[in-house]
């Protein structure tokens, strides 16, 4: 009777059940502000500003109602894992069906220690290998051009010549694990001395698989590390776009990177604007060359950053796939969804490690993981808690790594797809870095596209404001890094065993080139430079040309020395 008496009741609940309408929540709101003013009269907020770490307002309470407001419906807004608009992740069961690719950058010192930590992530379970390079072959000089003295090896892995490729990727089967190279300037001729190592162990050009940086445009935005000027630069990126779809077809041939931008001070929704502004940018050079959108498309991708702001980041990367889907959809119209898929790259934010109290460092990286993965991004890097004062040691590379080991497989988030999906404030959010992020790009339009936006100087303006504005208010704690500017320690704070790169690296790259300059074959190697300038006076595809001259043991700024003349270099404009 008592069980029977439940039922009853519970069912005379659940008939009597109305559904709230949006007056109702309007009104039912309205009651709870009024009980909150009273309750902050007694006990007032603190007195900081609530933003994002962007200067974006974070409402106390979101409800259905605000979602209504902002225009928002379900299946044109958010929709489905897997499906158009992909807001909510580019495949159906995420990371349930795969994980996500931990690639932790490495690169060091030689190309045989860097084989060596390459070993080591693979060994320890990383799934995919990521390049740094140093400063001198970023900026497309050899180990023993008077312009590198001191960096060979300090910041990444020395690189000038084939033979420096093959000693870094010694023992270790491309055609089974993938590589992302961070590189830029001269990317298209790092890219040929892979292509080449890679045929030199028998892969076959269908299963090479990775991706290479090659977006010169946040350079001339961000980081500075170019050559040539913006116009004849984007051409080679073009060149490498072109090449690889008809013949590496599952190579990434560009990953447009914010990550830069964000370190060089830009707020979410700049970084969010002019990374797609620039991978816009590259659309239209290729489409300018009579390639087909649907052709390469599918084959761009992405890198962001990923900062503290937890909600914010999360919100950043849903808005991203959701404008990157209509942009291809709606003003290139692309057919095949691979082409509306935005997949990224993330990479924990460097510029928010601390030298203060480093193992503050660890817990950092872990939320801003944690953000990438809810935010659903396809890889991750996570940063070691040593590299704002060094290259990160074995054993911090190990902690970072293992940060991302007990995210996938102990935390749970791993097990759904999306679930900030559905949210009133995330929902919200997400909506609201979408309109600024457009506002930007619609910006960057009138002003006839990024390349033109470059050349004003307008990104670069907007970044260094930020920037401004940002160290302002840490200055004045009104944000606060702990720390740094709150939390301080008196005490005497305990020194890391950092890596240290000796001078000797330098002078054994030094040797090894002069060798290689010896032994090469003198008149393969003219040849080889002479078709590289010919063909780039000829305003030709520089591939191929440049693939023999790299079997033709050409060192890279041997090459890089063949287009100066052709193309200029590039000198920035400065202003203040």
């Amino acid at each position: 009777m008592g069980n029977q008496k439940s039922k009853e009741t519970s069912s005379t609940v659940t008939n009597t059940k109305r559904k709230s309408t949006t007056q109702d929540i309007r009104e039912a709101q309205a009651q709870w502000q009024a009980k909150l003013m009273e309750t902050e009269a007694k006990t007032p907020p603190r007195p900081v500003k609530f933003t994002t770490l962007s200067d974006m307002e974070v409402p106390l309470l979101s409800t259905p109602a605000d979602l209504e407001a902002e225009g928002f419906d379900y299946l044109t807004d958010a929709g489905f894992p897997g499906e158009y608009p992909y807001t909510r992740g580019v495949q159906r069961n995420m990371y349930r069906g795969k994980l996500w690719t931990m690639r932790q950058f490495a690169g060091f010192a030689s190309a045989e220690e860097t084989n060596q930590r390459f070993k080591l992530l693979l060994a320890n379970g990383q799934t995919g290998l990521s390049t740094a390079f140093d400063m001198p072959t970023l900026m497309g000089l050899d180990a023993d051009s008077p312009r590198g003295k001191g960096e060979v090896g300090k910041c990444g892995v020395a690189v000038s010549s084939i033979q420096d490729m093959e000693s870094l990727f010694q023992g270790i089967p491309l055609g089974e694990v993938t590589t992302s190279m961070t590189i830029n300037a001269p990317a298209i001729v790092i890219l040929a001395m892979y292509f080449s190592v890679a045929e030199s162990q028998g892969v076959p050009k269908e299963k090479v698989r990775g991706t290479l940086q090659n977006d010169i445009l946040k350079e001339y935005i961000a980081q500075k590390e170019w050559i040539y000027p913006v116009l004849p630069a984007v051409n080679l990126v073009t060149d490498t776009i072109e090449y690889c779809t008809k013949n590496y077809v599952n190579w990434n041939t560009i990953s447009v990177s914010g990550y830069h931008i964000r370190e060089a001070g830009a707020t979410a929704v700049q970084e969010l604007a002019f990374t797609l502004a620039d991978g816009l940018a590259y659309i239209d050079s290729c489409l300018a060359r009579g390639m087909k959108i649907d052709d390469f498309a599918p084959r761009l991708s992405f890198f962001f950053d990923v900062h503290n702001d937890f909600f914010e980041e999360i919100a950043k990367f849903r808005a991203a796939r959701r404008i990157w889907a209509r942009l291809m959809r709606e003003k290139y119209h692309a057919k095949d969804p691979k082409s509306w898929m935005l997949r990224t790259h993330a990479q924990t934010a460097g510029v928010s490690l601390t030298a203060q109290q480093p193992y503050n460092n660890i817990v950092r990286v872990t939320i801003q993981a944690m953000a990438g993965i809810l935010g659903g991004t396809n890889s991750l890097h996570t940063n070691s808690m040593d590299e704002t004062l060094a290259l990160p040691t074995d054993e911090a590379v190990m902690i970072a790594l293992r940060t991302q080991q007990i995210v996938a497989e102990e935390s749970g988030l791993a097990n759904v797809v999306d679930p900030f999906g559905g949210s009133y404030f995330m929902e919200i959010l997400t909506s609201r870095i979408e309109k600024a992020a457009l506002d930007y790009i619609s910006k960057i339009d009138a002003m006839g596209g990024m390349i033109q936006a470059i050349e004003k100087g307008y990104p670069q303006a907007e970044i260094g404001n930020s920037a401004y504005h940002f160290q302002r208010q840490i200055e004045s704690k009104e944000k606060v890094m702990v720390g740094v500017n709150k939390f301080q320690m008196k005490e005497k704070p305990r020194t890391l065993a950092t890596l240290y790169i000796d001078r000797s690296i330098e002078e054994k790259q030094v040797k090894k080139l002069a060798q290689l300059r010896k032994s090469r074959p003198a008149e393969a190697h003219q040849i080889a430079l002479r078709r590289v300038k010919e063909t780039a006076q000829a305003g030709q595809n520089l591939m191929e040309p440049i693939l023999g001259a790299v079997k033709a043991y050409a060192t890279l700024q041997e090459i890089c020395d063949t287009l100066r003349p052709v193309f200029g270099e590039y000198r920035e404009t400065g202003s203040f």
